[in-house]
């Protein structure tokens, strides 16, 4: 039986289409991809996280490793503080976050203090976009992927900190106590299209650990 990769798409991905190359490299990897789609409008992320953990106890796999975009990755941080999952659980697996702004968004902040583009955000904003986000309190290998392309649509509302990938600064990715971190060049969106993002994802799926030598070092990562 083959292990198990959830993919959890960003904040206005629709059914998780821009995950869909990544995911056919996945699949080719050898793993089974299951994809989780949610609505961010009228749901905070802790609520989201309740319905991914119920996603991921229906799935038969020996392993289940999860794959997350950008507010995905906030998702996630929900899902384990709500739900720690057991060492001796059957399905432990790795975790990698790409573009994923777990200490908030200056973006997602700005949009939601102006009345005009608050709608857009949903939920979002609520220990997500907006700050106090979980912190990451679980003992599965965690990877951070970041950006420092700065082209995206983040730019419209006011560029974050640089270095950025057009939405999201490499900052606001940092997660204490992950297991490995790296940037690369890529922006918000072409993260999910590059070959060699792909290739570091499942190299860490495999080892919990990225290829370094291939790319720079992104912060330094404290280890669980």
């Amino acid at each position: 039986m083959r292990e198990a990769v959830v993919l959890v798409h960003g904040l206005w991905s629709v059914a998780g289409v821009d995950l869909l190359r990544l995911r056919n490299r996945l699949n080719n990897a050898g793993y089974e991809c299951h994809m989780f789609n949610y609505h961010v409008w009228g749901k905070p992320p802790a609520d989201i996280a309740v319905k991914l953990n119920d996603f991921i106890k229906k799935i038969d796999a020996p392993i289940v490793h999860i794959v997350a975009h950008s507010f995905g990755g906030i998702v996630v941080m929900h899902l384990f503080d709500q739900f720690p999952f057991d060492k001796k659980e059957k399905k432990k697996g790795r975790i990698v976050l790409l573009a994923s702004p777990v200490n908030g968004s200056a973006v997602g902040r700005r949009m939601n203090a102006n009345p005009m583009t608050r709608w857009m955000l949903g939920q979002s904003h609520v220990n997500g976009l907006s700050g106090d986000v979980p912190e990451w309190k679980g003992w599965q290998d965690v990877g951070v992927i970041a950006g420092n392309i700065p082209i995206g649509m983040g730019l419209i509302t006011g560029a974050p900190k640089l270095p950025h990938d057009g939405t999201v600064s490499v900052e606001e990715t940092e997660l204490k106590g992950a297991s490995d971190a790296i940037v690369v060049r890529e922006s918000h969106l072409s993260i999910l299209m590059s070959g060699a993002v792909a290739e570091q994802v499942i190299i860490f799926l495999q080892t919990g650990k990225f290829d370094q030598d291939t790319l720079t070092p992104l912060f330094e990562a404290e280890p669980a």
